[in-house]
């Protein structure tokens, strides 16, 4: 086990690299927990691939209708139309393509980590990684404090190894856990992909999940809201993507 303030350290250290080293020839899907995972932590990593002619398929794999409890004025089947419209609308402003975008609709925190459902939910993103032809998986990194998150890193580990995919992982949620927690991390490789010429579009592209930023649904107490900490993480010229 080792620290978490180790582990970032050795993530904000890793070597930078562009688009084409990261990708080695392959073409990308790249699972999001939710809508607004693919803008933070992939943000750049969509915008570069598109710009060098290897858009990626996206895949976002819960409905995030969970975000604002209790409200009335955005119910959850409301919620989740919205949250999907969102997304739309930020990898459009990254140059993805609309047909790359692809909603599986588990229930939000309830993405399974294990038993049928995960069987079916491993055999759908494989079938999909086989028919769009995609070579790499990129998905969340498995020390990310959110379950949704860690079955979506088991998904991924899962669908990799037995479709012999190449699997890159990024973090979200987990650049802001406390140093002194302890991670079951080895020694890694990967990247910094630098995304300097792309980060305006990133930013773009996070602040098109207006529903995240707690202005426009007001009743619900217990609402979601992006943190300004986790945001300016975000505002960094690069992603890290693990190997």
């Amino acid at each position: 086990m080792r620290t978490v303030a180790d582990v970032l350290a050795g993530f904000r250290s890793l070597p930078v690299a562009d688009i084409h080293t990261v990708l080695d020839g392959g073409k990308a899907l790249i699972l999001a927990p939710h809508p607004d995972d693919e803008s933070l932590g992939c943000g750049g990593f969509i915008a570069s691939a598109c710009i060098a002619g290897h858009a990626p398929i996206v895949v976002i794999l819960t409905d995030g209708a969970a975000s604002h409890p209790g409200s009335r004025q955005c119910p959850p089947a409301r919620l989740r139309a919205v949250r999907e419209a969102e997304a739309r609308d930020a990898v459009a402003r990254l140059g993805l393509p609309p047909d790359n975008l692809i909603f599986l609709r588990h229930a939000d925190t309830g993405l399974p980590a294990s038993g049928p459902d995960f069987e079916t939910a491993c055999n759908n993103i494989a079938m999909i990684a086989h028919t769009t032809g995609c070579a790499l998986l990129v998905a969340p990194w498995h020390g990310d404090p959110h379950c949704d998150h860690q079955a979506a890193a088991l998904m991924a580990a899962a669908v990799a190894a037995r479709g012999r995919l190449r699997l890159l992982s990024y973090p979200v949620w987990g650049w802001l856990r406390d140093g002194d927690d302890r991670v079951g991390e080895a020694r890694h490789g990967g990247y910094r992909l630098d995304i300097t010429d792309h980060l305006s579009a990133k930013q773009h592209a996070i602040a098109a999940h207006v529903s995240q930023y707690g202005g426009l649904i007001t009743d619900s107490p217990a609402g979601f809201q992006l943190p300004p900490a986790l945001l300016a993480v975000f505002e960094a010229p690069f992603e890290v993507f693990i190997e």
